[in-house]
């Protein structure tokens, strides 16, 4: 079994191509489920069948995947949380750590999901409308289980957003009005110890992170910053880690079998990018 409850240090070094973390990066496949099924569109809409949680948890872990990300994409819009029945079955069959979200709105809730199998909860809109949510999990279950997941999009007119980048919630259905990077800093403040970030706009496009976003929000948190929304291969991800990223989060790319989790890691590594060894990929 790997070692669970993992939060990896943001120590980052300066190199001749960028930002280069000092640990090795973390490369995390993402569940997008909905009604038990994993899911993916663009921009959180037009989502199309990808296939069962539990059996893609298990091929990502084969391939060599250091972590597993299960979002339930519609629990919030339902007034639910995450299904505890599917992240007992993606326990089942996956060893790496497991970060669970949707619908987590109270410490009941993240307990549940905690004793399902996750080893860390992320919580989104819940805690944009109230970031004591954060501190009371944080007490409760530590920092190291805290994920704070921030979707952020581009500031829209009339919006007042230093940064440029705006928060929404409710899947994209809502702009808060609430500047992504400030309130990046507010949530760590009230207990996350980890931030996924998602570029809304580029969300299933593979159109490349959002790069901007991830250097302001890095510079902002002294947390560990996992890059979500647009990969579409290795050089997005190396890049997104020369920008600041401790880890990479994607979904399409393995989920359409264009890359395998072992074939982006050696890829990154080619890069220069530090990356642990893919201990469970096949031969």
């Amino acid at each position: 079994m790997a070692e669970r409850l993992i939060l990896a240090e943001p120590l980052l070094a300066d190199g001749p191509q960028g930002i280069v973390p000092a640990l090795p990066v973390r490369v995390v496949p993402c569940l997008d489920v909905r009604d038990g099924r994993v899911v993916k569109g663009v921009s959180f809409a037009g989502l199309t069948d990808q296939g069962d949680p539990a059996t893609l948890a298990a091929a990502y872990e084969r391939q060599g995947a250091d972590e597993v990300v299960l979002l339930d994409v519609t629990a919030t819009s339902e007034g639910r949380g995450a299904r505890a029945s599917t992240v007992r079955a993606v326990r089942k069959e996956l060893s790496v750590p497991l970060a669970v979200g949707g619908g987590v709105s109270e410490v009941a809730g993240a307990a549940a999901l905690l004793e399902a199998g996750a080893d860390k909860v992320s919580a989104n809109t819940a805690a944009v409308r109230n970031p004591e949510l954060l501190s009371a999990l944080a007490s409760r279950f530590g920092v190291q289980c805290v994920v704070v997941a921030i979707d952020a999009a581009r500031a829209g007119p009339g919006a007042r957003c230093r940064s440029g980048y705006e928060v929404v919630v409710r899947s994209g259905a809502e702009r808060t009005g609430k500047d992504a990077v400030a309130w990046a800093c507010e949530a760590v403040d009230s207990g996350a110890g980890e931030v996924l970030l998602t570029s809304f706009d580029r969300d299933g496009t593979r159109s490349g992170y959002e790069l901007r976003l991830i250097e302001k929000v890095r510079a902002a948190v002294n947390v560990p910053v996992v890059a979500s929304g647009g990969a579409d291969a290795p050089a997005d991800m190396a890049e997104a880690v020369r920008s600041g990223a401790d880890a990479v989060l994607a979904a399409s790319v393995f989920h359409t079998g264009n890359w395998t989790v072992e074939r982006v890691k050696q890829a990154l590594a080619d890069e220069g990018v530090p990356v642990r060894p893919p201990y469970g990929a096949e031969p």
